[in-house]
């Protein structure tokens, strides 16, 4: 199984893409942890919801973070992601990122 293999660190999911910022460990490719997280994601949304349809193309492009500055600006720019697109006023603000998610579950303790 992948338990342990990759850590998810940011994320948004806009109405046609999405963006991960996640480290790879031991012998998990990013290959093989994007083909996990896109059929997690398809096998749940079919299960769970009788979704019939293709969710995801084929294949996604991916950039690296070499160093902390790079990961920061990586991170700033999956934040900026629905602001740039007119879905959130500010980051944090669009339900379907790392971001908001974090602040729910602060606040509920």
């Amino acid at each position: 199984m992948t338990a342990g293999k990759f850590e998810v660190h940011d994320f948004v999911v806009m109405p046609d893409h999405v963006h991960v910022l996640l480290t790879v460990r031991g012998e998990m490719t990013i290959e093989k942890a994007m083909q996990f997280i896109k059929g997690r994601f398809s096998y749940r949304l079919k299960h769970d919801y009788g979704y019939l349809g293709e969710v995801w193309q084929v294949g996604f492009s991916e950039s690296r973070a070499d160093d902390p500055k790079s990961f920061e600006q990586h991170r700033a720019y999956i934040a900026q992601n629905p602001v740039k697109a007119g879905l959130a006023e500010r980051p944090g603000e669009y339900p379907y990122c790392y971001g908001y998610l974090a602040e729910q579950k602060r606040r509920r303790g």
